[in-house]
């Protein structure tokens, strides 16, 4: 699959110091900041700083450094902000229309702090 990267996007603009953030941690290929809006006491956006769409974009393209920097950090933050441990956090990385991507660079969530709830219904 071709992706097109959208240079414009607010991550992108984020990334390039347009838009101020709430750092919580930096490196050289990944950027972690607090959601403007929080879904829950804790809610950071952990961002490679390569053009990427999506989750699968991110996987397939970047270089084995650019993936072992983000989970790492990821890994990093998590401890950080607490979330390492038996109550644990939720990731959630959204793709495309059905996955209601709303900012077309890959992020993913991170959420914690308290009892989330189930992500999708059971039938």
């Amino acid at each position: 699959m071709a992706y097109t990267y959208d240079p414009t996007n607010i991550f992108a603009r984020i990334l390039r110091g347009e838009i101020p953030n709430k750092t919580v941690m930096e490196t050289p290929h990944t950027l972690v900041f607090h959601d403007i809006h929080p879904q829950a006491p804790v809610h950071v956006l952990a961002v490679p700083k390569g053009a990427y769409v999506t989750f699968d974009h991110f996987a397939a393209e970047a270089s084995a450094e650019e993936m072992v920097d983000f989970h790492r950090t990821v890994a990093k933050v998590c401890e950080i902000l607490g979330l390492a441990g038996p109550d644990g956090y939720r990731a959630i990385s959204n793709a495309g229309a059905h996955g209601m991507q709303e900012v077309p660079h890959y992020h993913l969530h991170i959420l914690g702090g308290r009892v989330l709830g189930r992500l999708v219904e059971r039938d």
